[in-house]
């Protein structure tokens, strides 16, 4: 089975007496409050999601992150991993200290180990990552309501947060074994955010067809507005793969983490975590993290040729659309007919139909998951 980003899965949580000890230690510790999307990065770094990271990083790390898309060992690493904190909290903060991280209801979930503090500039974090400073993009908008000092160390959890959808929710030690056991030597991972529709089906079962195995793995977390919500998603993708796809090849389980929509960068940190999970490799479509028109269409495909060494294989889709004299889903490599004969997948189009309440149709989305979908009151984000 291919190897963890690094070498090894990252576990960095406390169990039994230890745990409980250390429960009682944080009690008495300073402590920081997380907020939702904090508190996933948080279990991300705990399970080894975002292996090899082991806490939050240092600023030689950050640094390198930002202009070189690499750690400092020169392992690929496209986003910042970050804790930020104002200028006053961190004066309270001493280098070497321990102190308690608490969710956004005040209980303590793990322990920060502090080894650094240091300043950074908002404006050249979002350019780097999101190649724009404009704040009507979802992530620079973040980036700029971050408070002023960030905060560099390991951690070690001390609580798992709750979660309505925990019987999809794998580890990448669960999903590796879950691989094996089924004896998957190639696994391709597909990244969404989306309810499925054909267009979707048709690229996971064509890299299906070359790959022992296909993981399913929607993102839970904060979206944009007019994005499905999670619930939607997961319910739909469970409709399809009941009726569509065999058993013993296709399984499904959640990606805990907000969408940062940071195109090319995060498409290298989606394969990163697929590769964690235990995937050979990613598919990666047109538009991929994208958002607005802040990159071009292929830029996410494009930066792989920066990254020989990442360790799991991409593979690219392009064009795809439902002909209809061909009467099948094609691409510009298969198809002879003109562009009077396609229908393409949009998503804005599926999401127009649903919302007058009718099932798009079967060329666009199988009937079934439309239903489920309708079965929703109020399928997207606010």
């Amino acid at each position: 089975m291919i190897g963890p980003h690094g070498g090894k899965i990252i576990e960095r949580y406390l169990l039994g007496k230890e745990k409980e000890s250390v429960i009682e230690k944080a009690k008495g510790l300073p402590s920081i409050k997380l907020n939702h999307e904090q508190v996933s990065d948080l279990e991300n770094i705990a399970f080894g999601v975002f292996s090899p990271l082991e806490g939050y990083m240092g600023e030689k790390d950050y640094r390198n992150v930002l202009n070189q898309m690499r750690l400092s060992n020169d392992l690929p690493w496209p986003i910042p991993i970050v804790l930020d904190v104002s200028i006053e909290d961190a004066k309270k903060l001493k280098e070497g200290q321990d102190i308690a991280l608490l969710n956004p209801s005040g209980i303590p979930v793990a322990i920060f180990y502090l080894e650094e503090r240091y300043l950074f500039n908002k404006e050249e974090m979002a350019e780097k990552v999101f190649q724009t400073k404009d704040t009507a993009h979802p992530g620079v908008a973040k980036v700029m309501e971050m408070k002023d000092v960030l905060l560099g160390g390991p951690i070690e959890l001390i609580q798992e947060s709750p979660t309505p959808y925990f019987k999809y929710k794998l580890k990448p030690i669960e999903t590796r074994i879950l691989f094996r056991e089924k004896g998957w030597r190639t696994i391709v991972g597909f990244q969404t955010r989306n309810t499925p529709h054909i267009g979707h089906e048709y690229v996971q079962k064509a890299a299906l067809t070359f790959t022992d195995g296909l993981f399913v793995n929607p993102v839970i977390g904060r979206k944009k507005r007019g994005d499905f919500r999670d619930e939607v998603i997961l319910a739909s993708y469970d409709e399809l793969i009941k009726h569509y796809y065999l058993k013993e090849r296709a399984v499904m389980a959640i990606l805990q983490m907000e969408m940062r929509y940071a195109g090319p960068r995060e498409a290298i940190f989606h394969a990163i975590i697929r590769k964690n999970f235990g995937c050979t490799h990613i598919i990666i479509g047109r538009d991929h993290a994208g958002v607005g028109n802040y990159y071009s269409p292929y830029a996410a495909q494009d930066i792989f040729d920066e990254f020989p060494d990442l360790g799991i294989v991409p593979l690219f889709f392009k064009s795809f659309y439902f002909c209809k004299r061909c009467n099948s889903v094609v691409n510009e490599k298969i198809c002879p007919h003109p562009s009077s004969e396609h229908i393409n997948f949009s998503g804005t189009k599926i999401r127009d139909i649903l919302i007058e309440g009718k099932i798009p149709p079967s060329d666009l989305m199988r009937p079934e998951v439309a239903q489920v979908i309708l079965s929703f009151e109020h399928p997207f984000v606010d």
